[in-house]
């Protein structure tokens, strides 16, 4: 298999709801598993991008919001053996058990640190005794477990460097160039990345689930500007509406999970729902489509690996974006030319657009990605770009992605700090 191959299918998981609450409800669920007794306090130390992306975000199967709620539920009915899935399980009543304890103020959240990388540690106190599990790197990754001051499991081997050791620990994506990556697309056996189209499986379904609920606002305004239709005339405005209804149904909690890459299930619809609308409105084939997808996922996870996994800057629509777009130009018939000049036109773009947590403004950042996207293929496909003196972008497409990168980490590390003070004064 090939090693970009492998990248992708490792990273590519369904999730339930926004990424950060099933973290938070995992963590809390697997140290349940070590106590016994009365509960007598959860208390959850966060990164400031879990910290974030949390704060006001929807939970799966609840009408409730934010971290303290994702804690709670993962203690009363959360399912560790199901990974970012661990909340598919909870019931009205479990939802009504979440907040009597939240309401006896058992639940605290806390903020760790301002930094993007990944940090959880929940910890579980009963009258009989007291379990530690900390997450370090990625969403479900356990780095140590602890039982009544014991370790019972530590594994530090996987932390992840400081941005500023970037040049000294790269991630297997950066061996590679946008034409090294451009030629595995074209050439790469299509049986072999098949396991994409269950990418559009899962997103298809959480799409349908929000095109039902009542809860969903944009997802209708979104058809209506589409003419009434799902599958209409229109590549962008098709694209815009099953992408944000997804991401939509997704923030607010709906009970379907999207399918995650770069550990965000945001990121895995915008980089993949747009090119199912260019995909039926021009009747391509799948394999097109699978071929194109992998284009955007690798671009997108090129970007995300300088930036980190969570930042100050939304790598939904900057690094998602910035993939579907390439993509959305791959269907088009675009090369490498055309590649480089819509990376050029995105990169000039969106890429100061700030992340304020998982919530419903996700869905409006979808908008403005999709409506860039389409802008910015348009304008490539006919010779019109950013020249690379001008801006952020780099005298190579991978300097490009690298410059984009940065602007989140270090560029926006005091931006963080600025959106976490004004969520705790709200």
């Amino acid at each position: 298999m090939h090693k970009l191959t492998e990248i992708i299918k490792n990273d590519m998981k369904p999730a339930l709801g926004v990424t950060e609450p099933g973290a938070i409800a995992f963590s809390v669920a697997k140290a349940k598993e070590y106590v016994k007794g009365e509960l007598k306090k959860i208390k959850v130390s966060l990164n400031s991008g879990m910290y974030k992306n949390a704060f006001t975000c929807g939970i799966p199967n609840s009408r409730n919001f934010g971290n303290a709620y994702a804690a709670a539920l993962g203690y009363v009915a959360g399912d560790s053996s199901k990974g970012l899935m661990s909340l598919s399980g909870v019931t009205e009543n479990d939802d009504e058990e979440a907040k009597k304890i939240i309401d006896s103020g058992k639940v605290d959240i806390v903020l760790d640190s301002i930094t993007s990388k990944i940090f959880i540690e929940a910890t579980i106190v009963t009258d009989v005794n007291q379990a530690v599990v900390t997450i370090k790197d990625s969403h479900t990754s356990i780095t140590k477990i602890e039982v009544d001051g014991k370790i019972l499991y530590e594994n530090e081997k996987n932390e992840e460097v400081d941005r500023s050791e970037e040049d000294i620990k790269k991630h297997a994506i950066h061996e590679f160039t946008l034409k090294d990556i451009l030629d595995y697309v074209d050439t790469i056996d299509i049986s072999e990345i098949e396991f994409v189209k269950d990418a559009y499986r899962v997103n298809l379904e959480l799409f349908d689930e929000s095109m039902k609920s009542d809860r969903t606002i944009f997802a209708k305004r979104l058809k209506e500007q589409n003419g009434g239709e799902i599958i209409s005339k229109s590549e962008k405005d098709t694209a815009s509406l099953l992408c944000n209804a997804a991401i939509e149904g997704r923030v607010i909690g709906l009970d379907k999970p999207a399918m995650s890459i770069t550990g965000s299930g945001a990121h895995g619809i915008i980089a993949t729902m747009p090119l199912y609308a260019v995909y039926k409105i021009d009747n391509l084939t799948e394999e097109k489509l699978y071929r194109a997808t992998m284009l955007s996922y690798l671009v997108c996870t090129y970007i995300k690996e300088y930036s980190g996994k969570l930042s100050a800057f939304c790598g939904c629509a900057i690094a998602a974006g910035t993939g579907m777009a390439l993509g959305v130009a791959y269907l088009k018939g675009g090369k490498l030319k055309e590649m480089e000049y819509t990376l050029n036109n995105m990169a000039s773009s969106i890429t100061g657009m700030i992340c304020d947590g998982g919530n419903q403004g996700c869905t409006m950042k979808g908008v403005a990605a999709c409506d860039t996207a389409f802008r910015s293929v348009d304008f490539a496909m006919n010779g019109v770009h950013i020249d690379s003196i001008h801006g952020i972008n780099g005298k190579t497409p991978e300097e490009t992605m690298r410059n984009m990168g940065l602007i989140a980490v270090p560029g926006m590390v005091e931006t963080e700090k600025t959106i976490v003070s004004i969520f705790e004064d709200k």
